[in-house]
């Protein structure tokens, strides 16, 4: 599955637009994880949990997407963007979008 951020491929025509596309999760930190982070925050330096776990939802929405990408017949996404968002303080929402396509190589 080729993945892009831009809104053309240099090297295929698209020949079919597919539709929106999303890969979405919702996680939620642990109280231990949440007084960790608050502690190391007061001297600076790398959440390396945070950081992997941020790492791993990222993949899981990529491969969700993906999923619904080839679920409707794509070979590729377009306009490809990430969103992070905060709920309720303690949930972090993450997701990855574009649009499905159809391509054929051109070159």
């Amino acid at each position: 599955m080729l993945i892009s951020t831009m809104n053309d491929l240099p090297g295929y025509e698209i020949t079919e637009v597919l539709g929106e596309v999303f890969g979405v999760t919702v996680r939620s930190r642990n109280v231990g994880a949440q007084l960790g982070a608050g502690l190391k925050s007061l001297v600076g330096g790398e959440l390396k949990g945070m950081t992997k776990n941020l790492a791993n939802s990222r993949q899981e929405v990529v491969d969700r997407m993906v999923g619904e990408a080839t679920a409707k017949g794509g070979d590729a996404v377009i306009a490809f963007r990430f969103d992070t968002s905060e709920m309720g303080g303690t949930w972090t929402e993450i997701c990855a979008y574009g649009t499905a396509v159809r391509t054929k190589r051109t070159s």
